[in-house]
């Protein structure tokens, strides 16, 4: 018995016409003919019967039918996860992130991934969450991973990784240290150090200000993290930032972190992708890594739940 005859017996019993069984698997009708009475031979029963011009199944032949189309099914699935291994090791993935994930989170995840399936050609487009999500939107992305407050999207489907919240950043010496207790007016007091229009954090920041009414009297705005993490660190400037983003610098004790007075919208970090466009093989391996990769380094992250 070969998946072939399976195949007929499944069709015959849609079409009950050898002609049309033989046009959809790409034979002539005497092969398909050929392979039946093979069939009932090795089953030593009648399978097929014809009436009025067309073939049928016989009791046994249905019987038979059950198995074939669990058989058949089976066979198609195995093909497809076959195949789908084999694209794991080749092809390419783009990826989308915003800088604060991209910078420190995605680097080791990236080392994993490649050392893994070396054959996979990786492109990361850095750029602020925004503008990741739209070209997530535009088919632009096969994922992106982005920092941001939560949000909802007809298109987008978002799964959180971890928590990202903002925090004040400082130096250690610097007099915000000093006090027993942070107020939003406290902030307006000091040179503050903002993050670039596009970006998540200054979003937040600016809805912060609104919330609190706070207006600040002198400003720098930059677009690098790394930049303004200098900036504070020379001890005027103070800043709101990822946790994620300065985890490294308070551990070495050259950045001070402190709650931000008053209330503020949480943060997260998600993987979005497009609900229109069916995550690949390589891009579910690709999450399946980078859950592996921050299990693995607890420092980087808040896990959630």
């Amino acid at each position: 018995m070969n998946l072939i005859k399976l195949q007929i017996v499944e069709l015959i019993d849609k079409y009950h016409h050898m002609t049309s069984v033989a046009e959809i698997l790409g034979i002539k009708q005497p092969t398909v003919t050929f392979h039946m009475k093979s069939l009932e031979e090795e089953m030593g029963v009648r399978l097929f019967e014809s009436r009025s011009g067309k073939t049928f199944l016989t009791e046994a032949g249905q019987a038979l039918l059950h198995y074939s189309v669990k058989i058949n099914a089976l066979t198609q699935e195995a093909r497809r996860v076959v195949k789908e291994y084999d694209s794991l090791y080749r092809g390419t993935l783009h990826i989308g992130a915003s800088y604060v994930p991209a910078t420190y989170l995605l680097p080791a995840m990236l080392h994993t991934f490649s050392q893994e399936f070396p054959g996979i050609r990786m492109l990361l487009s850095v750029k602020p969450a925004p503008v990741i999500r739209e070209m997530v939107i535009r088919h632009q992305l096969d994922l992106g991973i982005i920092s941001s407050e939560p949000f909802v999207g007809s298109v987008l489907h978002a799964e959180t990784l971890c928590e990202d919240d903002l925090v004040l950043i400082c130096s250690p010496q610097h007099g915000l240290t000093q006090k027993e207790s942070l107020h939003p007016e406290d902030i307006a007091q000091v040179p503050f150090a903002l993050h670039g229009d596009e970006s998540s954090t200054r979003r937040l920041t600016n809805h912060w200000l609104v919330q609190h009414d706070i207006r600040l009297r002198s400003t720098v705005e930059m677009d690098s993290l790394e930049a303004i993490k200098q900036l504070v660190l020379l001890g005027g400037h103070i800043s709101f930032m990822s946790r994620m983003a300065v985890q490294w610098e308070e551990q070495q004790g050259l950045i001070q972190v402190l709650p931000i007075p008053g209330e503020q919208a949480p943060r997260h970090i998600y993987t979005v992708h497009n609900k229109d466009r069916h995550p690949s093989v390589q891009v579910n391996r690709f999450i399946e890594v980078l859950h592996e990769v921050m299990n693995t380094q607890p420092l980087l992250h808040h896990p959630i739940g």
